[in-house]
């Protein structure tokens, strides 16, 4: 019966509406609820729809706010279906006109029900409702909502509503709305899907910033004035679903009303034919959705009908003649896209239901062995569990750790993880530890860890020394481990062994704290570390090692300085009792004798053939050879005398070869005859003596008659050269010339006695030196 009348209604679209255009869709609004519901929408042999009622739009005479649509060779998605408005339903027909306002009667109610399943005020409402009996576990539809209110800014706060409401007939149980987002509850909206809105301005002159988009992906685009409908923006295809109860009649309401006011209308399109009651078999296992059953999983597949009402057929889709099962279940154990068809044995009606199961690959695992050493042998030690990581997941990169555990029931049930893999001590000899390892997917795989005690040893180790060479003899000094301990390590271990140090026993079973290369030792002269030597992740052996410290620091080993006499030699001596010697001559004696001036250098060596090195710098030294005297004389307290002399040698000075000083200038020098000489203070002897004549003048003369400096005369003068002296009074007159030969002035001119008073005197040597100088006469 539903064909024929499928027949009648295609043949009356065809006559009815030949005229209208093409690029958009017909309407039909003279349809009753019972056609659209039971003749459009649910056309299924399978589907049982009855009481189909309708309201909305009474308020324009012949017109209804639900109809009958047609795509009329337009793009519209669907080809044909029933349109629910919150206006007429002619207002639908495109091309897309934009109209913020309507025209519907304000005595056109809202809806209760959506009301309370929405938390809006809704007004203007349509209502399409039926009771519908399942036939298998689930029922679907496609549908797309239109709203003028894709304009402006109104998404980002507007929007109209619309639910498809379903629950148990004959119950007062709430509604559950279909539609939402999918996998979500979030009803579908014009403010829920809607593309990036930027600034602008509104009618009324009202500037509005936009604001960005929202589940861009179901949103299908904005219309133009060559769209098919006449609304502003639309939904891509949406599916609205739910799980039932197989022959239980369950009650559908499909409502869509504006929200407070009548402006900016919207609409439902519901595609013919669609309304399916299904059998759901589940969410597809696929790679692509991250979800793909596991290597090696069966997964059951259950039609959730009862066999005894329904024949069965299970197949893979790309090969339907090959049937794989009959029951109301199946275990898959492969990939492919499952299909079940479910025959209702009273009417032959079919179910179907279809479902896509991909199998991740193989997690590849090894069970592996952790060898940990015993400081104690008591058979327990601390495990670093986690040093196994990757061997057993071989090391593959999208495989991860998931927790270790003391049971295979936990590691199964993912419960009771150890807490602190890294530092795990046994429960029991060669226990078995169970690890968990999944991959992208969440599917996993438990892999055995066994935990042995190492019985493999080292032998004790002879103590690794060095000399305190820093120049600090306090006992610390710098190893290198890898090169000084190393090799005496691994003498006579299995190739492939690495060695790692620590300062503590148990920071060695624990691996924390390891000792960089470089090592300055902690503990003064003597200290214990340990080695932890390993084979990959296992433990060989912890053995100590002990580091020592000479300190070599001899007394009195200062570098030193000797003076070598010219044409002599000089021996140099190092303190006798070292077990080595090595001189920069070559010489491997305590002592070498040199001749020629330079630095030399010995090496010695003590019993822990740690080394010290003295230098010593051989300075040549002559005695001096004393060339001149720069004298300054008839100065009285400022007489001086300067030696002039040559050498090599570090020479001290004296005038009467009894005080010696190092500066060879001599201040305050009184007058006389010297015989200066220099000596070197390295022994090397003296100089020549060279006479140095200091003179000087009398400040004044008392001639009278008392044989006590009744002249005045100058000393020592006639061992100089030639020379004349003059006496003058203060007028100038010359009272007295004198010689080498002259004994001196007694004061007398032309027989007379001179009165006390200062006189002068020029004293002029055959040189050209010349002096002058006063002097008193006192009676």
């Amino acid at each position: 019966m539903n064909y024929l009348k499928n027949i009648l209604l295609v043949l009356f679209i065809s006559c009815a509406f030949a005229k209208v255009n093409a690029q958009n869709i017909t309407i039909d609004d003279q349809r009753d609820p019972t056609f659209l519901i039971e003749d459009v929408l649910v056309t299924s042999s399978c589907a049982a729809a009855t009481n189909a009622t309708g309201s909305g739009d009474t308020f324009r005479p012949g017109k209804k706010s639900f109809a009958y649509f047609n795509r009329n060779g337009s793009n519209f998605p669907f080809a044909e279906g029933i349109v629910i408005a919150t206006s007429t339903a002619q207002s639908a027909i495109g091309p897309y006109v934009s109209n913020v306002v309507s025209s519907d009667s304000d005595s056109w109610i809202g809806d209760t029900n959506l009301d309370q399943v929405l938390g809006i005020q809704s007004v203007n409402a349509t209502v399409l409702e039926f009771d519908f009996v399942a036939t298998a576990n689930s029922l679907s539809f496609n549908y797309i909502f239109a709203s003028n209110e894709y304009q402006y800014d109104y998404p980002c706060q507007y929007s109209d509503g619309f639910a498809f409401l379903i629950r148990e007939a004959g119950t007062s149980d709430p509604y559950t709305n279909l539609a939402v987002l999918p996998k979500t509850t979030t009803p579908v909206s014009s403010v829920n899907i809607r593309p990036a809105i930027g600034p602008g301005v509104r009618p009324g002159g009202i500037a509005y910033t936009g604001c960005p988009a929202s589940n861009l992906n179901f949103f299908n685009g904005l219309n133009t004035n060559t769209s098919p409908v006449n609304y502003a923006g639309q939904t891509v295809v949406m599916t609205a679903q739910s799980t039932v109860v197989s022959g239980k009649t369950y009650h559908v309401k499909l409502v869509i009303a504006d929200d407070q006011n009548k402006n900016l209308e919207s609409a439902i399109f519901l595609e013919a034919g669609s309304f399916l009651s299904k059998i759901d078999l589940g969410e597809d296992r696929t790679i692509a959705a991250n979800n793909p059953a596991c290597f090696g999983e069966k997964v059951l597949l259950d039609s959730k009908l009862d066999i005894a009402d329904y024949n069965f057929k299970w197949y893979k889709k790309e090969d339907p003649a090959t049937i794989l099962g009959t029951n109301a279940t199946f275990e898959v154990t492969d990939a492919g896209t499952y299909k079940i068809e479910a025959s209702l044995k009273t009417t032959g009606c079919t179910a179907y239901g279809e479902i896509k199961i991909d199998y991740a690959p193989e997690i590849l695992s090894t069970n592996t062995l952790l060898l940990q050493c015993d400081d104690d042998t008591d058979g327990f030690s601390i495990f670093n569990l986690t040093k196994v990581d990757n061997i057993i997941k071989n090391n593959v990169s999208t495989i991860t750790n998931n927790g270790y555990y003391e049971s295979l029931a936990n590691a199964q049930a993912k419960t009771n993880a150890i807490a602190n893999p890294g530092n795990y001590i046994n429960k029991s000899p060669n226990q078995i530890i169970y690890a968990r390892i999944e991959n992208q997917y969440k599917c996993y795989k438990i892999v055995e860890v066994t935990l042995q005690i190492a019985t493999t040893t080292i032998a004790d180790q002879n103590p690794i020394k060095t000399c305190d060479d820093d120049g600090n003899p306090d006992g610390f000094y710098q190893f290198d481990l890898k090169a000084q301990v190393n090799p005496q390590l691994t003498t006579g271990l299995p190739s492939g062994l690495t060695p790692y140090y620590y300062l503590t026993a148990i920071d060695a079973i624990t691996e924390v704290n390891a000792l960089p290369n470089l090592f300055k030792n902690t503990t003064a002269y003597s200290q214990t570390i340990y080695a932890r030597v390993v084979n990959g992740a296992d433990c060989y052996d912890i053995t100590p090692i002990t580091l020592v410290v000479n300190v070599f620091d001899p007394p009195n080993f200062e570098d030193e300085t000797a003076y070598l006499c010219k044409g002599n030699q000089v021996d140099l001596v190092a303190d006798p009792g070292f077990s080595s010697y090595v001189w920069s001559t070559g010489d491997t004696s305590n002592r070498i004798t040199v001749s020629n001036p330079g630095d030399y250098s010995v090496k010695v060596t003590d019993v822990n053939g740690c080394e010290k090195t003295k230098k010593y710098k051989v300075t040549l030294s002559e005695p001096a050879v004393i060339t001149d005297a720069i004298i300054k004389d008839f100065s009285a307290n400022d007489n001086s005398v300067l030696l002039k002399y040559t050498g090599v040698g570090n020479y001290e000075f004296s005038l009467d070869g009894i005080s010696f000083q190092d500066d060879p200038l001599f201040t305050r020098v009184s007058p006389g005859i010297y015989n200066a000489i220099a000596r070197d203070k390295n022994g090397c002897g003296s100089s020549n003596l060279f006479l140095v004549y200091v003179l000087d003048y009398p400040r004044f003369f008392t001639p009278n008659g008392d044989s006590h400096n009744d002249l005045w005369l100058i000393e020592n003068l006639d061992q100089l050269p030639n020379y004349t002296i003059s006496i003058f009074d203060r007028y100038g007159k010359l009272l007295k010339q004198m010689n080498q030969n002259s004994s001196g002035w007694n004061g007398v001119f032309n027989g007379q006695q001179l009165p006390a008073a200062d006189y002068w005197f020029d004293l002029n040597f055959i040189n050209g030196k010349n002096v002058k100088g006063h002097f008193s006469l006192k009676r």
